[in-house]
Parts: structure tokens; C-alpha cells; sequence
């Protein structure tokens, strides 16, 4: 039996997560970390000094302010780490990498839980080949608190990687380019009734291709939290994207 506690597990997305989590198999959430206090069957953390029980992971949902203080916590008890939320700094990445190698743990930081969003990912890389230019759509609902998307700057680092060619330099000194991450234009947008959507745009001589995925629930992340939490013990060190655990 994993034991699981979760960060963050009162949100939309920590809502869903407890409900999948209890009608997995060998999967037990044994506390929750959260901003509030909250009734619940479960023991209810405000604080990290006060967590008090034993678990084999801790799986965070919270926010970039907050994950990094989190995760090193949770190292430092000796547990493996899952990290389900974007945005996180490059110099707080690094410095849980040195923290999981230290402890002899491991650390998966996922940017998307959706297994479409993953395969999109990997599309898109197989697309890059052959079609260097390229452009990113995303669009989230308007609680999100980071734009672009660690999803699509992902994405956008997976293709400038993939390049065989040089892509034609973007049009840069107009103000609705979008952020511009490794040469491609990512734009993001954020609208009520929306959850989660991908889209990248290749474009060559005469020809466009369009990968999209969308997901349409919170649903649509449950399986990858549960293939992240059963699989995060594969990882070395620390690791980003489901991917590493398909």
C-alpha cells in the first residue's frame, strides 16, 4: 500500500484527486496539507511542522509559491515527491534536483497530467522534424495563475530541441506575438468554461499541420495521478513530465 499525502487537496483539482485516489488499489491518502482548515475525515495539516504521519509520497497541487518550501519538506521526511503544479522557477528545479540526489529520493514534476496532452508532446517533436515553424495555443480557465502554461513552454522547448532545420525568425517587434520561448511564439488565453487546451500550428511551403488536445474535465488528469504516484519511485533524481513514467 503507497501511503499518499496530498498538498493542495481541497482545490478543484485536490477535490478530484482525493475521489480517484480512494477508489484506487493500493494507493491511501494518510493526511492533506492545505492553506485552511477544512472538516474532514482525513487529518488536516495548516502548517508543515505540524504533519505528524508517515507516507511513502507527497503529492503537491498547490501553487509555485508554495510547492518548492513543500517539496524540500517532504524530501527531508524521506519521501518521494509528485508535483502536479506549473510555473515552478528553474532555480528552485535545481535546487530540489541536488535535494533528491542527497536524499536518495526521487522527484517527478509533472506540467500535465492529461495522457492527450502528453502525446500531443511527443507529436509535436516527430512534427518538428520536418516542419520548423511553428506556433503555440493555449487556453485555460481564469483561475490559473501562470501564462504561458508550464505545458506549453514545454512543449515549446520540445520542439526548438527537435528542429532539423532553422525555422524562419518570428515577426518579434509586434505587440501580439505572444511570449516567445526558444524562437516559437506562445499565446495564452484565459476564459471561463474551459479547463484545459493545446493547440500547435506547423506551418511549410503550401501545407499546415495542427496538433490539439483538449480536456474537457479534471477527469481527464486522474489516470496520469495515479501512473505518477505509482511510478515516481522509477524516476532518477529529479524528472519532468509524465513521459518519464509511461
Amino acid at each position: 500500500m503507497q501511503r499518499v499525502i496530498l498538498a493542495g487537496g481541497f482545490g478543484k483539482m485536490g477535490l478530484a484527486i482525493q475521489e480517484k485516489l480512494a477508489a484506487t488499489p493500493d494507493i491511501e491518502i494518510v493526511g492533506i496539507v492545505s492553506g485552511h482548515a477544512h472538516a474532514s475525515a482525513l487529518p488536516v495539516f495548516t502548517n508543515l511542522a505540524d504533519v505528524n504521519v508517515a507516507a511513502d509520497v507527497w503529492l503537491d497541487v498547490t501553487t509555485p509559491a508554495t510547492v518548492a518550501e513543500n517539496a524540500k519538506f517532504a524530501l527531508a521526511q524521506g519521501m518521494d515527491v509528485v508535483i502536479g503544479t506549473s510555473g515552478i522557477a528553474e532555480a528552485d528545479l535545481a535546487e530540489l534536483t541536488t535535494l533528491a540526489t542527497t536524499h536518495e529520493r526521487h522527484v517527478l514534476v509533472v506540467p500535465n497530467f492529461a495522457l492527450s496532452a502528453v502525446l500531443l508532446m511527443q507529436f509535436a517533436q516527430q512534427a518538428a522534424k520536418y516542419f520548423p515553424d511553428a506556433e503555440i495555443l493555449e487556453i485555460h480557465h481564469p483561475g490559473k495563475l501562470d501564462a504561458p502554461s508550464g505545458t506549453a513552454k514545454t512543449t515549446a522547448s520540445l520542439i526548438a530541441a527537435a528542429r532539423t532545420a532553422t525555422a524562419q525568425a518570428p515577426v518579434t517587434d509586434l505587440a501580439a506575438r505572444g511570449d516567445l520561448i526558444e524562437g516559437i511564439p506562445v499565446h495564452a488565453m484565459r476564459l471561463p468554461g474551459f479547463v484545459a487546451e493545446e493547440e500547435v500550428v506547423f506551418s511549410g511551403i503550401g501545407e499546415s499541420l495542427r496538433i490539439k488536445q483538449t480536456s474537457f474535465s479534471r477527469e481527464s488528469f486522474m489516470n496520469g495521478v495515479v501512473l505518477a504516484v505509482q511510478n515516481v519511485v522509477t524516476v532518477s533524481g529529479l524528472a519532468v513530465g509524465l513521459d518519464k513514467v509511461l
